[in-house]
């Protein structure tokens, strides 16, 4: 099936948070919305197919992922990455950020530290603060346009400091990014292994939210953490899902790839009573999309590098100021707006007021990414073209 993505689908009045609620987030109700992780793209028909199917059935009770459900989860790992998993090492939850919630609150107790690596995807923060955890950054650097991560300063962070309360095992967690949202890095598998040395020998236990894995651009290919080796794989906690893959955030489902029995069993402990499961329409929509979505996502994919090489060309020619961190996966776009001379505040007040562009400012992500905003690029081509104008139009006026 040929799917046409360059359609404009009206998406408002169905309360889609992306488009319906652009007054109570913005304050402006004309704003082109390119802020939020969805996809202006409708989902591929065979998921549309089995929801419906699944719906026809009138019984909506309570529900627990088949088999076949499970099945897909392992098949769908080795077909794309060659990571062989067990059916026991996979949790179900209602969404990645929910699990990571669980997973930080599993690992540690309040007072303990936990390493982030900024600029970092929001949730983050709060997760690490509401678990009564302190926050320890573990900044990337930004080098010849590419983020690359600081070994020297992670194994600092995880040495004993005089007159501070940390020592040995203080440093519970690593919650690492990948493909890094926002700055949308993709990790080489030596990159991985040295952090996951680093962490792993001062004992700490590796987070790694892997939901961008299958949003990549040409001539890249993810590296599960959890496949590198025996050691890593026993050290860490995988959450992944077909949501952002798949365009499927409002039905909240993810799998929690656990493979150590004992983390796996306090994390359900943890989830249990305070995280629901997934919905039946959930883990309909999950499976399907794994065994029957990949002819949409492989036109996603080619449609999405279309709509990159479209914003970089623009943004070269006729809007200089604002540079792109090339992204080597995901759809959310790192746009380094420095050279504009604005503080972080009156950027984000440029782009909402004078170019009516509703992006995530970048100050959110952590203090590293003042002088940054984060687009999302997963729109027809006729959106982003018309943003990209009424930002030119904004900066060609100052």
């Amino acid at each position: 099936m040929i799917y046409d993505f360059d359609q404009v689908c009206d998406r408002t009045k169905t309360d889609c948070l992306k488009w319906d609620m652009v007054q109570s987030i913005f304050g402006h109700d004309d704003l082109i919305p390119m802020w939020v992780a969805d996809m202006d793209f409708p989902v591929a028909q065979p998921i549309i197919d089995a929801l419906k199917k699944r719906a026809e059935h009138p019984f909506y009770g309570y529900t627990k992922p088949g088999k076949s459900v499970i099945d897909s989860v392992i098949e769908r790992m080795w077909r794309k990455f060659k990571w062989k998993i067990k059916p026991e090492w996979v949790v179900f939850t209602p969404g990645v950020v929910p699990a990571l919630n669980v997973a930080i609150r599993s690992l540690t107790h309040p007072g303990d530290e936990v390493i982030l690596q900024e600029p970092a995807y929001h949730p983050f923060f709060p997760a690490v603060t509401n678990s009564g955890c302190q926050i320890i950054n573990n900044g990337l650097k930004l080098t010849n346009g590419c983020y690359e991560m600081d070994y020297d300063d992670l194994e600092r962070k995880f040495q004993p400091k005089t007159g501070r309360l940390r020592g040995p095992g203080r440093v519970k967690t690593i919650v690492f990014c990948n493909p890094h949202n926002p700055v949308g890095r993709l990790w080489k598998r030596e990159e991985i292994i040295r952090m996951g040395e680093i962490a792993i020998q001062n004992g700490a236990v590796v987070i790694s939210d892997e939901i961008h894995c299958e949003i990549l651009f040409d001539g890249y290919q993810h590296t599960p953490f959890a496949s590198i080796s025996k050691e890593f794989e026993q050290n860490c906690i995988i959450c992944m899902a077909p949501s952002k893959t798949f365009n499927l955030a409002g039905l909240d489902v993810s799998s929690i790839i656990i493979p150590n029995r004992k983390l796996r069993e306090d994390f359900i402990s943890m989830q249990s009573g305070i995280v629901p499961s997934p919905t039946l329409f959930g883990y309909t929509a999950m499976e399907t999309a794994y065994r029957y979505g990949d002819e949409w996502l492989e036109q996603i994919l080619d449609y999405l590098q279309g709509n990159l090489d479209f914003l970089l060309e623009y943004l070269e020619k006729k809007i200089p100021d604002i540079k792109v961190i090339k992204p080597q996966g995901t759809y959310l776009i790192w746009l380094d707006c420095r050279e504009l001379g604005m503080d972080k505040l009156v950027l984000s007040s440029f782009m909402l007021d004078k170019a009516k562009v509703g992006l995530e400012d970048g100050f959110i992500f952590g203090e590293a990414g003042s002088g940054f905003m984060r687009m999302n690029i997963g729109c027809p081509r006729s959106i982003l073209k018309e943003a990209l104008i009424r930002i030119e139009s904004a900066v060609n006026s100052l």
